[in-house]
């Protein structure tokens, strides 16, 4: 399958869609938008992972599955134990294949605006000490910083597996979710 671009029309009608991109990409944001847009089951998955104190929740797969198997939902492309299973029902992969710099000025703008404002995550977590980037190999910075090459490889190995719309910036991401996004969104809603 063709790797699809901002501007080129969607084969189909997406109905289970998948945000691949960094830590730090938009993912969750964009994931949002293309709910709205196409009426679509919004589920995301660091609420399902996470429970209380960061440790990871037991039924986090079984939830996976369950919404998988539904006919409508957008969600992040993460978590290695899922993702195959997310994959094999998903129809088309939306990728955010934004600049090293444009992700890294997002996840720290966003880490400190969490951490500083004390914003509760999920199940009571909040951002740890931004001290803790230093101490901690699996902070989201440092995360962020050492799997960039890896999501990319990731995301261009599905080439010929599914549908793949590549976004490089913001302008990209406006011109897709204004143009091709929103034609088939009209075309769901008739």
């Amino acid at each position: 399958m063709p790797l699809l671009g901002p501007a080129d029309p969607l084969p189909h009608v997406p109905r289970r869609v998948l945000v691949a991109g960094n830590a730090g990409s938009g993912k969750s944001t964009l994931c949002l938008r293309i709910a709205s847009q196409c009426d679509l089951r919004r589920v995301e998955l660091d609420s399902l992972y996470w429970g209380p104190q960061w440790t990871p929740r037991p039924e986090f797969r079984d939830e996976v599955a369950e919404f998988a198997d539904q006919e409508h939902w957008v969600t992040e492309f993460q978590y290695n134990e899922v993702r195959k299973a997310l994959l094999t029902r998903a129809d088309t992969v939306v990728w955010l294949d934004h600049p090293f710099a444009t992700v890294m000025v997002r996840l720290v703008s966003r880490t400190i605006r969490r951490r500083a404002g004390g914003v509760e995550l999920w199940n009571g977590n909040r951002e740890p000490s931004l001290w803790s980037a230093f101490t901690d190999s699996e902070h989201i910075l440092r995360w962020g910083w050492k799997t960039y090459r890896r999501s990319r490889t990731r995301v261009l190995a599905l080439v010929d597996e599914i549908v793949v719309v590549r976004l490089r910036g913001q302008g990209q991401v406006e011109r897709w979710l204004a143009g091709p996004l929103a034609s088939v969104g009209e075309e769901r809603a008739r």
